[in-house]
């Protein structure tokens, strides 16, 4: 199956539509293999080349370890504001993107960095973007670029973030032959997130669900 070679697009409109549905109330159709995964309710590359994530917060959460292949590079800008609480936000949505690698690398939609960072509707439409390149037998590498990164915190307890994410640099690879999916970029390898995450009882600020515009004019350069 031909993807195309943005690291994290691939996927971007089957998540997206995951994502919208199940935070309609509605993609049941589409959560029917995932009914007893822990979290999801509402409330061939060698060892050495890959490395712990160098980022992983140091704090007193008891977070699980989530592995990077050395040829995958994802940037965050900004890694911080300057205010705690924003800050754990920034830094909890940078691992659940690391938590997403992982598992595309481990072959494990379903693992357990993706479930630490992730709930409900997030979860699912996580597990299900995940799944798309491991059932195509892809694996990823190259640079993606998180920019522009703005959280805001609503009464309910809950914080939005928004960010670009610019792929450019980002392509897929066959896991079997390791052949590189390298095309042009295009428009669409800007694309732009809509984030909700709520912090759960261990302090981690998990993904709950998610929007995003592959496109974007807001993201584009």
């Amino acid at each position: 199956m031909n993807r195309r070679p943005a690291l994290l697009a691939a996927a971007t409109l089957t998540v997206a539509a995951a994502l919208a549905l199940s935070a309609c109330g509605g993609g049941e159709g589409d959560s029917k293999g995932n009914d007893k995964i822990a979290g999801a309710d509402s409330g061939d590359e060698a060892k050495e080349s890959q490395a712990p994530s160098a980022t992983a917060p140091s704090d007193s959460v008891d977070r699980p370890k989530i592995v990077v292949p050395k040829d995958v590079k994802l940037v965050f800008t900004p890694e911080a504001a300057g205010d705690e609480k924003t800050d754990a936000v920034l830094r909890d949505n940078a691992e659940y993107w690391r938590a997403i690698i992982d598992s595309i690398e481990k072959q494990d939609p379903k693992s357990e960095p993706v479930r630490f960072y992730s709930k409900g509707a997030g979860l699912l439409g996580t597990i299900e973007w995940s799944g798309n390149f491991i059932k195509s037998d892809m694996t990823l590498a190259g640079t993606v670029r998180f920019t522009d990164r703005k959280v805001t915190f609503s009464k309910d307890g809950s914080a939005g973030l928004t960010y670009c994410s610019d792929e450019s640099k980002g392509y897929t690879k066959d896991r079997k032959t390791h052949k590189k999916n390298v095309t042009p970029a295009s428009k669409d390898s800007y694309i732009l997130y809509n984030d909700r995450l709520r912090k759960n009882a261990d302090g981690v600020w998990q993904l709950t669900n998610s929007t995003s515009e592959m496109g974007s004019a807001q993201c584009q350069p």
